[in-house]
């Protein structure tokens, strides 16, 4: 097998990679982390039996569950104020109407169609809905109206800009016989923030709360999303014992996601292309999971934590943290166990991690990204180098031996049997393994196939610069003179190897470096930019090689 087979087993790899990844990704379909234990399928209701705490009578209420679309519709027309909010990290806005969380710019991260303005995750308005909300519930059956995402609450604090290290934002309401205090405590240089809840019975009876948090969006792809391409966009759930799994919004909407429903442990979120906004409980205490689809067709991902009987005039604190922003991955990790996987590699995992921590450690020498994948792509060709060569003095030898071949197909004809023995025999005395020029770059798809991934989900790439015409590595090349210049580089690297004797295959042959190359024209630069390097050294040393091994034949010729 010679290297026009092998780039055809090399698009074919490729595009049935890129067909099952779309399909994983737009199909929601769990990752490969850890084995999926078996689990209880979606239900929007919390049923008794999954009641975490003893003392508690019955299940806490879902969140939202028991509101109808007139409910939820009065709420959301009901008088309510928006409070801005400006930290180093943030523009963001917060509804009085439950405290929610309905507007979030992040400063330092450019919009993909107007680099003018600050990238938006966040947002509540006719084309767009993605909000982060927390409120008490009763317990289910019971109708107390605790101050949850339909409640007004007012802005108590008065400071709404950052000046120093911290911004506490603290909002309060009462209603049911409960007074809550929220504060969102904004620090600075992070994306995570602290979120506290004070809850006081102001009642003269016992009153048995649940605190939820929750995140809620439409169905929407994020802006900026490729068309060429599928990243995943929708919630996602981790415990120890479900590991992570994330769920389409068609799961929701065919009530038929698995999920672990009870643990003492985890965090919800909900993720798109390079960002993800997650809550994250402190670990220990017993919560419920949920997910639904809500009145008002949104889509959530919800928490429940029942909080135990509370006496008259006691009060109880509890405490959250939230992330709203990249996927940053050191980050995330520091924020909670696990958060990181929400950079989801797949099945690929156990090479991504590795790559990627090359990356992050030739970045931090040389400060450019675009560099940073020319050098690993050095790095991977070096490692490779054994592999590679051997391969290319494969098909140096066919490429001398070609004549021979011909001469041998015009001798036998169609006698197979007597043309196999006779090229059997070249071999043998010629020393060349048929498929020594296959099998080495075979091997290496792998790596191609774990970059990809790598770059396809590194926010780091985002609006990163390479040289010149290059402004963002995770986009295309808007010039597409880094497609072209690979397809170049494949003709070349083609007229380099032997010379199909079949005419039809030669023929076939002529057309997949514009096959491979029409593939990677919407691809992201970077990807491109790995492919391309590798060629250019892929040439290098093939000509290298040849060359000697001609140089060689020669030499023994005259000796």
């Amino acid at each position: 097998m010679d290297i026009r087979r092998t780039i055809l087993w090399m698009i074919f790899v490729f595009s049935a990679f890129m067909l099952w990844n779309n399909w994983q990704t737009y199909t929601g379909h769990p990752s490969l982390l850890g084995e999926q234990p078996k689990v209880a399928q979606q239900d929007n209701t919390a049923p008794a039996s999954a009641t975490p705490q003893a003392d508690t009578p019955s299940a806490p209420a879902v969140p939202g569950a028991s509101t109808t679309p007139a409910q939820a519709q009065a709420a959301a027309s009901a008088p309510s104020e928006i409070v801005d909010v400006e930290t180093d990290e943030f523009r963001l806005q917060f509804d009085t109407m439950g405290a929610q969380l309905v507007h979030a710019e992040l400063r330092k991260h450019r919009d993909t169609a107007d680099e003018t303005k600050s990238a938006v995750l966040l947002e509540n308005n006719e084309t767009s809905r993605y909000t982060v909300q927390s409120g008490i519930v009763a317990p289910a059956g019971q109708k107390k109206s605790y101050p949850d995402q339909y409640k007004p609450f007012k802005l108590v604090s008065t400071e709404t800009t950052m000046t120093g290290d911290t911004l506490p934002v603290v909002f309060e309401s009462e209603s049911g016989g409960l007074k809550v205090t929220r504060t969102y405590t904004f620090n600075k240089g992070t994306y995570r923030v602290d979120v506290q809840d004070v809850i006081t019975n102001t009642s003269q009876e016992q009153q048995q709360p649940s605190q939820y948090l929750q995140i809620t969006r439409d169905s929407k792809d994020p802006p900026g999303a490729s068309s060429f391409y599928h990243t995943f966009t929708g919630p996602a759930i981790y415990t120890e014992q479900g590991r992570f799994q994330k769920f389409s919004f068609s799961d929701i909407d065919k009530n038929s996601a698995e999920y672990i429903k009870q643990s003492k442990d985890g965090w919800i979120a909900m993720i798109e292309h390079y960002f993800v906004t997650a809550w994250v409980p402190p670990e220990g205490k017993d919560r419920l999971y949920n997910l639904r689809k809500t009145p008002e067709g949104l889509y959530a991902v919800s928490t429940v934590e029942p909080l135990g009987t509370l006496e008259p005039g006691a009060s109880i604190t509890t405490r959250a943290e939230l992330w709203v922003g990249p996927q940053d991955q050191d980050a995330l990790a520091s924020v909670a166990p696990g958060l990181d996987v929400v950079v989801d590699y797949g099945w690929l995992t156990i090479i991504a991690k590795p790559m990627f921590a090359v990356m992050q450690w030739i970045h931090s020498i040389v400060g450019n990204w675009g560099w940073t994948i020319v050098l690993l792509t050095c790095l991977i060709k070096l490692i490779f180098f054994p592999l590679s060569a051997a391969s290319y003095k494969s098909m140096a030898k066919m490429k001398n031996v070609a004549p021979r071949m011909q001469s041998m197909k015009e001798k036998y004809g169609d006698d197979r049997q007597a043309l196999n023995a006779a090229m059997m025999e070249m071999y043998r005395k010629e020393k060349i393994n048929p498929l020594g020029g296959c099998l080495p770059i075979l091997v290496q798809i792998p790596v191609f196939l774990t970059l990809y991934r790598v770059l396809l989900a590194s926010v780091e790439m985002r609006g990163a610069p390479w040289i010149g015409w290059i402004h963002d590595l995770s986009v295309h090349d808007p010039y597409f003179i880094l497609p072209v210049f690979m397809m170049g580089s494949m003709f070349l690297q083609m007229r380099l190897n032997p010379k199909p004797p079949d005419p039809m295959q030669a023929k076939i042959m002529m057309f997949m470096p514009l096959v491979f190359g029409a593939m990677m024209f919407m691809f992201p630069a970077g990807l491109v930019l790995y492919w391309c390097v590798n060629n250019v050294l892929s040439i290098a040393q093939q000509w290298f090689i040849t060359r000697n091994m001609n140089k060689a034949a020669n030499d023994a010729k005259i000796g």
